[in-house]
């Protein structure tokens, strides 16, 4: 097997949540191209065709299931969904996510608890559905794998980001415990992302001297494609990746330290 055989997906099957733009379209792409078969979730069905229309480009089969991601319920029957479609399931990308910066004093209980069921819970859902499915296929020589889209944030500080940041580092380290539970059968892995242009920055980035000052604060000088997250899940979830899990990869341009102002207001005495 060369080296480049081990990054091919061929005949694998894969469920990618929020595909319908940005990372998750990019990724459900991205496995396509390597070989495999993918469904595809997100709220907006004319996005998910024009996902499904590349995946299919590539020559490989799209199933596109619109959804509220955010009902536990429904991301968890895409496992099966997929099984049924398809007669087996080997990979999870889970891309559900995102909560806007908010000031302390603004971040209620609520807010809070929103951030980690949109980020956490779903994920987990989405997963303990699909385990029992995974290990179904055991054996025929198909990575079985499932990577989860955390944020730098999950691992670093910055004003805003309390909700945000709390849930992805809870993702991250849900990672590593669902590691160690599933391991050896099923490897399971995160991606701490750093600033990617996708329309979920746009809030930030939108803003010339924001984007200037992240591009300036990122050692390589840019913001992320969601192609280069992309790779790094084909990385994760083939061959290349079998002696990976329960880590954490750092696709973030070198940053440490964003220390974005985003104009929220002072705290007052």
């Amino acid at each position: 097997m060369s080296i480049l055989d081990r990054f091919r997906l061929t005949d694998h099957v894969a469920v990618v949540t929020g595909a319908g733009r940005g990372i998750g379209a990019a990724t459900a792409v991205a496995l396509a191209e390597a070989g495999a078969d993918v469904l595809i979730s997100a709220r907006t069905p004319g996005q998910l065709e024009q996902v499904a229309e590349r995946i299919r480009g590539a020559g490989r089969r799209a199933v596109v299931v619109p959804a509220d991601l955010a009902d536990t319920d429904a991301v968890a029957g895409l496992a099966q969904h997929a099984y049924d479609a398809f007669g087996r399931l080997d990979v999870v990308v889970n891309n559900v996510g995102g909560t806007i910066p908010n000031a302390f004093l603004d971040t209620d209980v609520a807010y809070l608890e929103e951030a980690f069921h949109f980020n956490v819970a779903t994920a987990h859902a989405l997963s303990r559905a699909a385990v029992p499915l995974m290990l179904a296929s055991l054996g025929d020589g198909r990575q079985k794998s499932i990577t989860s889209i955390s944020s730098m944030m999950g691992r670093t500080a910055d004003r805003g980001y309390l909700a945000y940041g709390t849930a992805k580092a809870a993702l991250a380290h849900w990672s590593r415990l669902a590691a160690t539970d599933l391991a050896p059968r099923i490897r399971v892995n995160g991606i701490y992302v750093g600033s990617v242009m996708t329309s979920a920055l746009e809030f930030v980035a939108g803003v010339p001297e924001t984007k200037a000052e992240m591009e300036a604060k990122t050692p390589l000088g840019r913001i992320g494609e969601a192609e280069d997250i992309a790779a790094a899940v084909v990385y994760l979830s083939s061959r290349a990746g079998q002696y990976v899990t329960g880590k954490l990869l750092e696709v973030d341009g070198g940053i440490q330290h964003p220390n974005l102002d985003l104009r929220l207001p002072d705290l007052q005495p």
